[in-house]
C-alpha cells in the first residue's frame, strides 16, 4: 500500500528529475527547426528531427517551431523562408542556418563540423 508520505516522497523526486533535466536541455546544443505541419519538404523532415531527438536524447535538443501555427515565436527567430533549420551552441549562440531541406547525414555532418560528433559515444 502506498502511504500518503510515499506519494509524497515519488512526486519529490518526479519533480527533482524533471528540474534537473530541464537545466541539463538549456545546457545541451540545440537544433531549431522553424517550418510549418503542411509544408511539403517540412514534412519530409519531421521523422528526421523527431530520430534525431530520440537517438540523442540529453546530448542535444531539438525543437520544432511551426511558423504558421506559433507566428510570434516564429518571429522571434528572424526566418524568411521555410524550413528553416537554426543550429546552436550549448552557451545559446548561433552557429549556423540552412534554408530548406537538410537530410540526418546532413544534419550530423554540419553538427560535426561545428565541433558536436554526436556518432561518438552512442
Amino acid at each position: 500500500m502506498i502511504t500518503v508520505s510515499h506519494k509524497k516522497h515519488l512526486l519529490l523526486g518526479l519533480c527533482m528529475s524533471l528540474i534537473a533535466s530541464t537545466c541539463l536541455a538549456e545546457q545541451l546544443p540545440r537544433l531549431v527547426d522553424v517550418g510549418a505541419d503542411k509544408c511539403i519538404p517540412c514534412i519530409t523532415m519531421a521523422p528526421i528531427l523527431e530520430h534525431l531527438r530520440e537517438d540523442f536524447i540529453g546530448r542535444l535538443e531539438v525543437k520544432f517551431v511551426d511558423a504558421w501555427k506559433s507566428r510570434d515565436e516564429a518571429a522571434s527567430y528572424n526566418v524568411q523562408m521555410i524550413p528553416t533549420q537554426i543550429f546552436y551552441a550549448s552557451d545559446g549562440q548561433e552557429l549556423f542556418r540552412h534554408t530548406g531541406f537538410y537530410g540526418r547525414e546532413d544534419i550530423l555532418a554540419k553538427w560535426r563540423e561545428l565541433g558536436y560528433d554526436f556518432t561518438v559515444g552512442k
